[in-house]
Order: C-alpha cells, then sequence, then structure tokens
C-alpha cells in the first residue's frame, strides 16, 4: 500500500510523491505525539540530503521552496477509518527547496522508513527510524 500526494503544482496531472505504508504508520505515531506535520526535502549534505520531518510550521518555507504534494494520512495505520474526531483530516504537506527541485524535476518520490538513526532536527529521531528517500524516473 501507498499513500500518493495530491497534485500542487499549475498544469501537472501526476503526483510526484508517495508514502511507504511503513512511513504512514510512523507518521501516524509521531502525528499523535507533535500534531499536524510536514515534510521538507533540501539538497544539502548529510542529513540534509533526507526527507526532514517537522511539526507543521515549524520549518518556514518561502518563494525558495516548492510545494511538491499533500499527504492524506487520515485512515493511518492504527484502526481509524476516518477523519479525526474534531473531524479535521491529517494532511502533510511535502515541500523541497526549489534549487533541489531542479535537479529532481523528472524523479517521482516515495518516503520510506529504514531502522536507524534520523537527524536530530527531524521528529522521527528518538524513535530510532529514520526515513529515506526512493526514487524513480517519471515517464
Amino acid at each position: 500500500m501507498t499513500v500518493e500526494a495530491s497534485v500542487t503544482i499549475p498544469g501537472e496531472t501526476f503526483s510526484r510523491v508517495a508514502l511507504t505504508a511503513g512511513a504512514v504508520e510512523l507518521l501516524d505515531k509521531l502525528w499523535l505525539i507533535h500534531g499536524p506535520l510536514m515534510f521538507h526535502q533540501s539538497g544539502g549534505c548529510c542529513d540534509g540530503s533526507s526527507p526532514m520531518c517537522y511539526p507543521a510550521g515549524e520549518f518556514i518555507t518561502a518563494e525558495a521552496d516548492v510545494l511538491l504534494g499533500v499527504l492524506d494520512i487520515t485512515s493511518g495505520s492504527a484502526g481509524r477509518a476516518g477523519p479525526e474526531e474534531d473531524g479535521a483530516p491529517r494532511l502533510i504537506d511535502f515541500w523541497m527547496s526549489r534549487e533541489q527541485f531542479e535537479y529532481w524535476r523528472h524523479t517521482h518520490l516515495t518516503v520510506d522508513v529504514v531502522p536507524g538513526r534520523g537527524s536530530g532536527f527531524s521528529v522521527e529521531a528518538p524513535e530510532g527510524k529514520r526515513f529515506l528517500i526512493r526514487s524513480r524516473l517519471m515517464q
């Protein structure tokens, strides 16, 4: 099972980002701890080349960033079958630096999770897991 992001780039008709079932499961857990979440993918070195997950609004985006998609984890993997109790869906924005987007323009990104220590700035770090990108060229 994968969750595909909504299309957010004007003129496009295809999803650029997806989540694996393992990523959805971890994000569901992190949402319960931190509330609404967001991703940012930079082109930096070290952990900067991994997708970073933050509480929504903790990383300030600007004209130097592109919103690649919005991922809906509302149903999650914790047995919920619909919107949150307050009626709000669980939507996660996935941002990328505009400079990095120029390099990855023809790439579909799938966020996965593996054992290991994530960056100290990304919210999954204490969980003993880290997010990573699996990519494929789009046709």
